[in-house]
This record gives structure tokens, sequence and C-alpha cells, in this order.
């Protein structure tokens, strides 16, 4: 054996006795509103496993501005309340949607970052995703083919004519890079990952523009040979995923397909109005999948942004012959702002309530005057949090979250369209750090597992509070509280099983609390 070799396998051994229980965060201030704890090959700050404890106490885990980062305390539950200020109700017979589960995506450039590191340090960034230690993600968005972030355009059939398929194959950034860190993530998770795959674009060849980029759509009409050709394209991409042993819980109907009827829009898209989505739905990919090894994949539509529901859930769900191969709604979270989630995912539900709603794409650092990276942004922590919450208030089944890792500059993205990421990876020093974002997800998948259903909770007066509880398959509860306000709120959760939880929320804080019921 190698003298590298042997330093990598004792590197790994130490981050394996380091990762075991909880640890410190190591900070570091690059001059915005907080700081990101920094992760080399050997150390790496972890909460480890969360149990909440016996029945009379209760478990808390603390992130805040002032530099907390899922600071563990507990709690004595009180037989009686204080009676004055602020209570929670838990409202456990009000029953809603179950979780699917929490994640982020495995682009090109993800895989770039992660694998620019040393071998115990990939191995560290990926156990703080997920491993037990780790944040419990259990659900990974896989591009089909190149998107902004790789560092080409490129798709996995591009002879043109190829109806059949015939030189379908996967590129090297799946091969070399994709592949194999999804299998170890798949590895280190203690569950099956549920992989999502979306697509940005067809092949030039299949398109009206004859290019990846700007407006372009599938040329004919729904069930004709470009349609069927692009619905066989989905059932390849799966059959050769599964050469290497990793399955797909689900596809979506293609990435953002408003932007495909933008004109000069600049990187890969492929228009579809909700009417083609239904009937290539329909006519296609419904009937390509049932009738392939994968029937009992699960296909999500739409993949863009909420503000489109419910009218474009009302074109393709009304139809019976698309609904019947369509399982859920899938929204990006760009342009939550302009529409209330009242009126888009509250509306869909309550018209749809068989379909289940799932977020697919979330980043900070994508707006014009905001772009990029900004190490130690508490403010995006908070724009996390408060997205997350009022989704999972209005019906969401889970929220992923865009790159796993980004470079200090928010890429590679072959456009320049660089944002910021929940990790972000110093090559140069070998080193990654975890920003506020990073905290803000732990908040929910840590704690949120598979299966967790969503209960009522009400307050008592007016409060600058934003929260969502939840029962898990064990029956312990758990309850996330963000408080965006400068104030720091004093307030007590009653659960009528056990009795009264005394708490404090910080300024601009993050707080989970568990507790056993039995």
């Amino acid at each position: 054996m190698s003298s590298s070799m042997v330093l990598v396998l004792l590197s790994i051994s130490a981050l394996l006795v380091l990762s075991a229980g909880s640890s410190k965060c190591i900070s570091r201030n690059f001059g915005h509103d907080s700081v990101v704890c920094e992760c080399n090959s050997t150390y790496c700050d972890s909460v480890g496993s969360v149990r909440p404890p016996p029945v009379g106490r209760f478990s808390s885990y603390l992130s805040s501005m002032d530099g907390s980062r899922m600071e563990a305390g507990e709690g004595r539950v009180q037989k009686n309340g204080s009676g004055t200020g602020l209570r929670l109700t838990l409202v456990s017979y009000q029953k809603y949607q179950k979780i699917r589960g929490f994640g982020g995506s495995m682009t090109d450039a993800a895989a770039i970052n992660i694998l620019s590191l040393s071998a115990a340090s990939q191995e560290q960034l990926l156990r703080q995703y997920f491993s037990p230690e780790g944040i419990g993600y259990s659900v990974v968005r896989v591009p089909m083919a190149s998107c902004d972030f790789s560092t080409r355009l490129y798709t996995y059939a591009d002879s043109p004519g190829d109806y059949s398929l015939d030189n379908f194959t996967l590129a090297a950034e799946d091969v070399q890079m994709k592949i194999p860190l999804l299998q170890r993530a798949q590895a280190l998770s203690p569950g099956r990952l549920s992989l999502l795959a979306s697509a940005w674009s067809a092949p030039a060849w299949m398109k009206t523009n004859g290019a990846l980029t700007g407006k372009g759509s599938l040329k004919g009409q729904p069930g004709g040979k470009e349609h069927k050709a692009w619905a066989r394209y989905y059932v390849r991409f799966l059959e050769e995923y599964s050469k290497h042993n990793l399955s797909f819980w689900a596809v979506t109907t293609g990435n953002e397909p408003s932007a495909g009827q933008m004109t000069n829009y600049s990187f890969q898209a492929l228009g579809f109005t909700a009417e083609e989505q239904r009937d290539w739905v329909s006519l296609d990919l419904g009937p390509a999948l049932h009738a392939s090894s994968f029937p009992r994949t699960h296909v999500l539509i739409l993949d863009d942004n909420r503000l489109l529901l419910p009218h474009w859930a009302k074109v393709v769900l009304s139809d019976i012959h698309a609904g019947r191969y369509i399982h859920g709604v899938a929204v990006h979270w760009y342009l939550d702002g302009v529409v209330p989630a009242d009126i888009s995912l509250g509306v869909t539900h309550s018209l749809y309530p068989e379909y289940y709603l799932f977020a697919t794409e979330a980043c900070a650092g994508w707006r014009p005057l905001d772009r990029g990276v900004k190490l130690g942004s508490w403010d995006r922590a908070e724009q996390y949090a408060h997205d997350i919450i009022q989704d999972l208030n209005h019906h969401v089944v889970g929220w992923t979250d865009w790159n796993l890792a980004l470079d200090q500059t928010g890429g590679p993205n072959w456009v320049k369209n660089f944002v910021d990421s929940p990790v972000i990876v110093d090559s140069k020093r070998d080193v990654f750090y975890k920003q506020p974002t990073f905290y803000s997800m732990a908040h929910f998948s840590k704690f949120l597992l598979e299966g967790s259903q969503r209960v009522g909770v009400s307050a008592s007066t007016e409060t600058d509070l934003e929260f969502t509880a939840f029962i898990r398959t064990d029956g312990s509860v758990v309850l996330i509280i963000l408080n965006r306000s400068l104030s720091e709120i004093q307030f007590e959760v009653w659960d009528p099983a056990v009795g009264f939880l005394p708490s404090t929320a910080p300024p601009h804080s993050l707080l989970t609390l568990a507790w056993n019921t039995h």
C-alpha cells in the first residue's frame, strides 16, 4: 500500500472518530452578517445523532445570526403554563401531508467541486449531507445531461435523426463524476436515496430552433416522432443509470418549461405550454414509462415557479389521460414573493389533493442585485427557512436545494449564472465552508424524516414567529420556529399530551424543538 493511501485511510478514520458525536463549528467571518463553519479533511462540526429525550423533557437545537449552529440544549416539560405571553398550541388531531424528504442537486458543477477536494475532504463533505451524523439529506436531484451548471453544452443523443436513440450514451460527467458520487452518497445514507431526474433540453435536432439554448420546443406535435423520441430518451436515461445500481424515485417533465418560451433565453431550455405538456405526458412520456422497466417511477409536472399555479395544474391534471400517469407537481422558489402561497399552492392542493406538491429547486444569490456567493450571510438562511416553512404549511411534501457545492465564485457555470450554495469549496486550501443556509436546511432535513406528518399548531396571539409542527413515525413531535425579528421572543408550547414547554427564540434565529409523547 502506498504512503499516500495510508494517509488517506488515516484521515478518514480520524474523521469517523470525530464525527461520532456532536462537535463545534470552527467559525470564520468573511464580513457579512454572520459566519461560516470551516471543515477540512480531519475535522468538521456535526450535531451527531439526534433523539428526543424521555417523556418529561425536550430537546432544542438553535442556530442564529449571533453564531450558534445547531447548538443543542434540553429543557423540562412543565405541568402548568405561565399564563402570560405567547403560547403555541399543538393541535395533533389536525393532520396534513406526510414528508417525502429534503435534499440538493448533483449538478456537474457540484460534482466538479466535490471532486476538487482531497479524498478525505470529499468523504467529509458527503458525510455532512448524507450520513447519520450529517443533516439527513434523502433527496438528490440529478440533471439529465447539461444545464447552466455545466462546463459545456451536451445531451446524450447528439446524432441528428437518431429517433431510435441507438447512439444514446451517458457523458463523461455522468460516468466519471456524478454516478460515483451518488453511489458514495447512497453508501453513507441510512436509507435509500430518492433520486429525481430533470432534463433541461432535448437534443438540438429534435427542437424547433435547432439549439439547446434559447426559445425552442419539440418539433411536430405530441404523438409525433420527436415527442416519442424525447419520451424514449427518459427511459434510456433510467436504463443507463440502473446499470450502476442507481434507481430513480421520480422524473420531472422538464426544467422550467416557461424558460423555453422566452426570446433570447441564455441557457439550456425546452419550451412547453401547459397544453403541450399535458398531451406529451398522455401520448408519449406516460405510455413510454408504463411500458418500460420503470412503470413505478413518479412523474412530476411543471418543475417551474409556483407563479404558474393553479393554471398549469388545471390544464394538465384535469385531463384524465394525462392525470393517470402523474403523481405530483414540482415547484421552484424564485418568484415566491410575487404570488401568495394560498392562491398558488393552497388552491392547487384543494383542487387536486391526490397529487402531492414538491419543491425541486431553490438557491440564494440569484437576484441581479444580490448575486453570487456571500460567505456567512444569515439573511439568506432566513430566506430559506421562511420559504420552507411557508411551503410546508401549504401542503408541500419536500424541499430540494440547488447545487450541493459550488466554488467561491458560485460556479462553474458556462453562462456565468453564478449563485450561492450551502457548501462552498476552497480547493486550494482543501477546505469547504458550511454556509448559514446549510444549517437552515439542517433544522428541517435532520428532523423531518420521511413519513413525518404535519399537524396543526396555533398561536394565542399575533406574533413575528413563523412555525410548523410534525409528528414523526415514532410518535415524537418536532416544532420548527423561525424568528426574523430584532427581538428575543419568549413563548411556551402546549402539547396537551405532555404539558408545557417553556422556550425562547433569540433575535434572528432558527429553533427546532423535539419531544416524545410516550
